[in-house]
């Protein structure tokens, strides 16, 4: 894939929501799934969208929220909306994550490097910040789909 293009399309995920992010169900590629808003005046409709990251051979998560938050934030109610929405501490609950400050293509290194030469496909490595995680991921393609409400990326076949 063009990393000029690559590079587009990542732009394109800035100050949207994550609502799901993992390995699909066959565990070969890794999916981030956005609700995609635009300014209402625009017209243009609300949507979700599923950003596939094909041939993903490293996925690596990691907090982006800090100690201090974490440790007000470990009771079981703020996990659900109604139950965290008036307590101290990050709400889990809300089922998304900002897109903030967004995705962005990070330069070739050893690891893109080495797996390209290794399986003779070229591969990227993306990071993608939200409000509470920061996901790396080396993948080769990427592509980028308009799903249905309800979609249920973990049903087994």
């Amino acid at each position: 894939m063009d990393t000029a293009a690559l590079a587009r399309i990542l732009d394109e995920t800035f100050d949207h929501a994550v609502v799901h992010h993992g390995y699909t169900n066959y565990m070969r590629d890794y999916e981030v799934i956005v609700y995609a808003t635009a300014d209402p005046r625009t017209g243009t409709a609300p949507s979700y969208l599923r950003y596939l990251f094909r041939y993903c051979v490293q996925a690596r998560c990691e907090t982006s929220v800090p100690a201090e938050t974490w440790q007000i934030s470990l009771d079981d109610r703020l996990i659900d909306h109604e139950t965290g929405a008036d307590l101290d501490g990050y709400v889990w609950g809300v089922k998304w994550h900002a897109l903030h400050p967004g995705a962005r293509l990070l330069p070739e290194s050893e690891a893109t490097r080495h797996w390209s030469k290794a399986l003779g496909i070229e591969f990227h490595e993306v990071r993608i910040e939200t409000n509470a995680h920061s996901l790396t991921l080396l993948f080769s393609d990427l592509q980028v789909s308009e799903i249905p409400v309800g979609y249920a990326p973990f049903v087994a076949d």
